[in-house]
């Protein structure tokens, strides 16, 4: 089926739609089955898998053995599967590392990312369009997870995913604008998140990009894969870095491997690297780890535009190690 992009997906002037419904297909999905699958997802990742009920879901990562990550992820179930939602760069290093240990394990896990659609729904209608087509939810009362006919919704805030069948998805924008990722991902760069590309898988432990002020790190649930230095990192301190919101203008087409630089006394020196971004001509926004002491007034721009400037947006959350 041909799908209406609408365009612009994105401007830092432009307020989102009364409703909003965006083509995730920057994001897939690992769908983890068998006796052991929850058991042994919990054993690899930082967040309480085994206490996850089924109308919740949880932030997560999963790291080497040295506490870096290769990736973070939204984990929630249907039915007799456990699914984790992360970009699709990511996936694509994280699932044979995690198949490579479920050997041992009575578990299956596959990349089920073809088998659903999904979708982003967002703006300030979107409760009553989610009321409107899906019969099962009251927006109002929502849980975080709730089954639906051909699928499942995600709520976060004022913002659903949608992982629905081909089918049921047709059906939801049949008569809509369905806008691109980019829009989407807007939003979550303004909410902070730490959707981490596989371009810096292995880079960062979860607390440089802030994943246990999302509630993304369980420090009570015992031993995973990097536990030991991630648990050091809080006790001990040592965390010297912080995943930051900036926005501004480059004339430079931006990549995720774009560096960042700040200024300090006699010029600039690399100050960060790009974790999630959206650019619209010479407007940018863009989620950047940076040194966790940058102040809220310093000067960056992009490594290579002299003339770019970027300013440091306040983070929707507090920052706790």
């Amino acid at each position: 089926m041909s799908l209406s992009i609408s365009q612009p997906d994105w401007a830092p002037t432009q307020d989102t739609p009364a409703i909003m419904l965006a083509n995730l297909n920057h994001l897939g999905l690992i769908e983890v089955t068998g006796e052991q699958g929850r058991s042994f997802i919990h054993g690899q990742v930082t967040t309480d898998i085994t206490s996850l009920t089924a109308d919740q879901w949880r932030w997560g990562a999963h790291c080497d053995a040295k506490g870096k990550m290769l990736a973070s992820f939204r984990a929630f179930a249907l039915q007799d599967s456990l699914f984790m939602l992360m970009p699709t760069s990511a996936l694509a290093i994280d699932l044979p590392q995690l198949k490579k240990y479920s050997v041992f394990s009575k578990a299956e896990l596959v990349d089920a990312s073809a088998n659903w659609q999904l979708i982003g729904i967002a703006g300030s209608d979107a409760n009553t369009f989610v009321k409107q087509h899906f019969a099962e939810v009251s927006p109002e009362t929502a849980s975080e997870v709730t089954v639906v006919d051909g699928g499942l919704l995600l709520k976060d805030g004022q913002r659903f995913i949608a992982m629905l069948s081909p089918e049921k998805a047709q059906t939801l924008y049949a008569n809509q604008t369905l806008y691109s990722a980019a829009a989407w991902q807007a939003l979550e760069i303004k909410a902070g998140y730490p959707n981490i590309p596989g371009v810096h898988a292995n880079q960062y432990v979860p607390q440089m990009c802030n994943v246990q002020s999302i509630n993304g790190i369980s420090f009570t649930k015992g031993c995973y894969m990097g536990q030991e230095t991630i648990a050091r990192m809080k006790y001990r301190g040592g965390n010297k870095r912080a995943l930051y919101i900036l926005s501004g203008t480059s004339s430079q087409t931006l990549t995720e491997e774009t560096a960042l630089e700040i200024a300090l006394e006699g010029g600039y020196r690399r100050g960060g690297a790009i974790i999630e971004f959206v650019q619209q001509g010479d407007q940018v926004l863009l989620t950047a780890v940076l040194a966790n002491d940058t102040e809220a007034d310093a000067t960056l721009r992009i490594a290579g535009d002299e003339e770019s400037a970027l300013t440091i947006m306040p983070l929707p959350y507090s920052l706790e190690n």
